[in-house]
C-alpha cells in the first residue's frame, strides 16, 4: 500500500484506503470518511456509517446524489435500500425519513449541496463540500442526526 497521505481535496487521480482513513462525527450513530471534495466543482464523496436506530433529520437535495449501500440496509422515504443496492436522489428531492435498523455503510456521491430545514422552514444549515471538509478538519461540529428510536443501542 501507498504510503502517501491521504488529501481529499487534491486535484488528478487518488485514491483512498478505507482502512485507513479517519471516522468523523455527523450526529449521534451517523459517521463518515471523507473520501474526496473538490472545491470546483463542489461534488464529494462519502463512505457513511450508520449504528442501529440512528436517523437522518429532514433534508432537502439541492443537487442530485448517488448511492451504493455495502453493508446492512437504508430507509427512506422511497422504501428499502439493502446491501448490493444503488440509489439515486434527484435535484429537489426533499426526503422526510432515513434511518438505518441495523449497522449500514454505504458510499454516497454528492453532486453538491443539502439543505437541512430549521423548526420554522427556514435553512439551518447547507451540508456540501466545505462543510464537511470543516468538520474533517475539526473546524465545525455537525449534526445531521435526530435522537435514536426508543430501544436500540
Amino acid at each position: 500500500m501507498s504510503s502517501r497521505v491521504h488529501d481529499p481535496g487534491a486535484t488528478g487521480a487518488l485514491l483512498a484506503d478505507t482502512s485507513q482513513l479517519p471516522w468523523y462525527s455527523l450526529g449521534e450513530g451517523i459517521e463518515f470518511q471523507l473520501l474526496r471534495f473538490c472545491a470546483v466543482t463542489g461534488r464529494w464523496a462519502l463512505y457513511v456509517r450508520m449504528q442501529p436506530g440512528s436517523r437522518i433529520l429532514p433534508h432537502k437535495h439541492l443537487s442530485s446524489g448517488e448511492f451504493f449501500v455495502t453493508k446492512g440496509e437504508l430507509l427512506y422515504d422511497v422504501g428499502s435500500a439493502p446491501a448490493g443496492v444503488y440509489g439515486y436522489e434527484a435535484l429537489g428531492e426533499i426526503h422526510e425519513v432515513a434511518r438505518a435498523d441495523v449497522e449500514t455503510e454505504y458510499l454516497f456521491i454528492g453532486h453538491g449541496p443539502v439543505a437541512y430545514p430549521a423548526d420554522d422552514g427556514t435553512i439551518a444549515y447547507v451540508l456540501d463540500y466545505e462543510f464537511l471538509r470543516r468538520v474533517a478538519d475539526g473546524d465545525l461540529e455537525a449534526n445531521v442526526a435526530r435522537e435514536r428510536e426508543a430501544g436500540t443501542a
